[in-house]
């Protein structure tokens, strides 16, 4: 178990690994003689640190340490020495004291919350750590060495950025005056290992039968939206099923942040651009999927449609370019739709709401919802067929579902299960020379799971 090193600090009670900083608690250094030698430190360097060479910044701090430890006459163990002088270097050449929660393949996510609070998700249940930040302006040192080398900038004039680490990593940044509680961090860690549809169905995110139902609509060129909240894995869906689009196709990926990672050979990778320092120079998705029409595509991937690229991408796919993926944030498959209604409206266009659903009934085929569940589990809860209008309302009809049946030992029971219903595009499926057994539509036998809540 951690102990906070404040006294009002509530502790906690995890696994070792969980929040060590990388210079640990347990030493006997006083606190105030490590400040004294980290101050020393900086005041010799260069406020601006050429990172490109950090085999040489390295040399360079290795030198003044010896010499502040040997004019501060510190009693140090060779473990507590090197553990200082990692902490050190993190705080000078990395991002300080969560460099090692970057460094940890098992975190997904850190929040910072101000100096004093640091979360992560692992294994999709949020927990707070022990690490901590001297104070905000140990924060924005932080913050600074992320965003300078985008060229861009956060100050009071600009108090909110989004950003990108060196490894892909997504960043959002906030400081006061909009945070209230300093200077706030939230990172959304790069996957380096591209989960496959295969890792997904060992993980239990999905069943064999939905992939090989979705892997065939991919390949029939349907419309696919791919929806659910924060944190769902939709990006990680998206992954899975762009690679399962045809080697002989010109593929177009247009991004907010690039993480897709599409295993082709003719893969062409747009991102947008945010405005620069003078606030010029941006870049919208809305522009990439206009300008990705003109690119001569076989298939449009888009990251995430969150505005008015909506109204372009329907046009898109009602005008010849179907076999279209992407993703949007949403509480369910029918909410899905209802948020894409609001997105084209936000593209300015004044059009009748039956209008709006006509075009999206046409354009999309299947919409494919994930869930992050209560004990952390992301799963594939429902894959829905967009059958067209009757009267006013878009008539949808579940393929497939998750059927949650109890809880046991912390963790959702639960299975997957086709409805029932064929889907009305199966003829396209088949004309494309692709037949599914029929078992895979066929609804699995209930199952019971005895409720056991060890909470």
């Amino acid at each position: 178990m951690f102990k906070s090193t404040r006294s009002h600090k509530k502790t906690f009670s995890r696994p070792p690994s969980v929040g060590k900083p990388a210079f640990a608690h347990n030493t006997q250094l006083n606190d105030d003689l490590k400040e004294r030698v980290h101050r020393r430190l900086l005041a010799e360097l260069s406020p601006v640190i050429d990172t490109n060479n950090a085999d040489e910044v390295r040399r360079t701090l290795e030198r003044i340490f010896s010499e502040v430890l040997a004019q501060e006459n510190l009693p140090l163990s060779r473990v507590e020495r090197t553990q200082l002088f990692d902490s050190i270097v993190a705080d000078i050449l990395g991002f300080g004291p969560i460099e090692p929660l970057l460094a940890d393949d098992s975190v997904t996510e850190i929040l910072v919350n101000g100096p004093e609070q640091i979360f992560i998700e692992r294994d999709g249940i949020l927990q707070e750590t022990d690490i901590r930040f001297r104070d905000n302006q140990d924060v924005m040192r932080i913050i600074d060495r992320i965003v300078m080398p985008l060229g861009r900038r956060v100050d009071e004039s600009s108090p909110m950025v989004d950003a990108r680490l060196p490894d892909g990593s997504r960043v959002n940044i906030v400081i006061p005056p909009l945070s209230l509680v300093g200077p706030c961090i939230s990172i959304r860690k790069f996957a380096k290992n591209v989960f496959s549809a295969e890792d997904m169905i060992r993980s239990g995110t999905i069943s064999q039968n939905m992939i090989d139902f979705l892997r065939a609509s991919v390949q029939s060129r349907l419309n696919i939206i791919i929806s659910g909240g924060t944190s769902t894995g939709k990006t990680t869906m998206l992954n899975a099923l762009s690679n399962f689009l045809p080697d002989t196709e010109r593929i177009v990926t247009i991004e907010d942040a690039a993480e897709l990672k599409i295993n082709k050979q003719h893969v062409v990778r747009l991102e947008a651009r945010p405005p620069n320092i003078e606030g010029k120079g941006e870049v919208t998705i809305r522009q990439l999927v206009i300008n990705a029409l003109r690119m001569r595509p076989d298939r449009i991937v888009v990251g995430e449609v969150r505005g008015g690229e909506a109204l372009d991408m329907l046009q898109a796919m009602n005008t010849g370019h179907d076999g279209s993926l992407t993703t949007a944030h949403s509480n369910s498959p029918r909410d899905t739709l209802s948020r894409i209604e609001t997105m084209v409206l936000m593209a300015g266009m004044d059009l009748p709401l039956r209008a709006i659903r006509e075009q999206i009934s046409s354009a999309f085929d299947l919409v494919v919802h994930l869930d992050r569940l209560s004990d952390g589990g992301r799963k594939v809860v429902a894959i829905s067929e967009v059958q067209g209008m009757e009267g006013d309302v878009i008539v949808m009809q579940d393929i497939f579902r998750y059927v949650q049946t109890g809880v046991e030992n912390r963790k959702i029971q639960g299975y997957f299960t086709a409805t029932g219903i064929r889907p009305r595009f199966m003829d396209r499926i088949e004309v494309n020379g692709i037949h599914l057994s029929p078992d895979i539509l066929t609804p699995a036998p209930i199952k019971q799971t005895r409720r056991k809540r060890n909470w």
